[in-house]
């Protein structure tokens, strides 16, 4: 990225952007000595430069390797810039479906590095306080991220679960929450971020049977039910199904 140097511009932010830049080129993460060698930045503003951009969390530095990558900052940014981005975009009517049958408010959550994020949100209520907006991390003890417990690769997820103090040591693998979800492609959270508003959350598939991710109906608790029998658990679990046709993938 060519610096332009202007009275009207801030050139240590063209600097940053110029290291984002560079990351967001590369396929694979790159070392403090890539970075450097790339942009010619003088090492001791290097180090500023890059833990600056790690704390605001739009790059991220792996601890064991030391290498650097782009951070789920830009991921959130982008998921709420790219409303029309193809997952989102095909997704976006079922949200509004299934808000409308439900009375709910609708999520979709994507996963990043460190754990999902609300990608897309469907309000049919406005005065519900769901305590999740735009780029939201989604603990694993909500429905959203049980679902992610569930399905995403166990080597993904274990850092992300390890650090939630409130997951119950019980959530694991073989329990008989863990099977049902697994089984019934449904879960269920009560009051996960918000005291009387609980979850229900789906997963979508694609062709590979690999997770896209997840969508979750909001509600007042006493709107939500807490097992699969129930009718407005059958039309999630409906959905589920239908919604991730469209993304090539089939029950055997």
């Amino acid at each position: 990225m060519e610096i332009v140097k202007s009275g009207s511009t801030i050139q240590s932010l063209q600097i940053g952007m110029s290291i984002i830049d560079l990351l967001a080129s590369q396929r694979n993460p790159l070392r403090f000595s890539d970075i450097q060698e790339s942009t010619e930045i003088t090492k001791s503003n290097l180090y500023k430069y890059l833990n600056t951009l790690t704390q605001l969390e739009l790059l991220y530095r792996d601890k064991t390797t030391g290498m650097y990558s782009l951070g789920s900052k830009l991921i959130q940014y982008g998921m709420a810039a790219i409303g029309n981005e193809d997952v989102t975009s095909r997704i976006t009517p079922y949200l509004q479906e299934i808000s409308h049958h439900t009375s709910c408010t609708v999520l979709f959550s994507v996963w990043t590095y460190d754990g999902p994020i609300t990608a897309k949100i469907w309000n049919s209520n406005q005065n519900l306080n769901i305590g999740a907006q735009l780029g939201t991390r989604l603990p694993p003890s909500s429905s959203s991220g049980k679902v992610f417990t569930v399905f995403q690769d166990s080597s993904i997820t274990a850092d992300w679960i390890e650090k939630d103090d409130n997951v119950s040591a019980a959530f694991l693998r073989g329990t008989k929450e863990y099977q049902a979800i697994q089984k019934y492609k449904i879960a269920f959270a009560k009051e996960p971020l918000v005291p009387s508003v609980s979850s229900m959350s789906i997963p979508i598939f694609n062709y590979n049977a690999e997770l896209l991710g997840a969508i979750t109906a909001v509600g007042f608790t006493e709107s939500i039910p807490d097992h699969y029998e129930d009718p407005l658990s059958q039309y999630l679990r409906k959905s589920f199904l239908e919604i991730s046709n469209i993304f090539g993938y089939s029950e055997e």
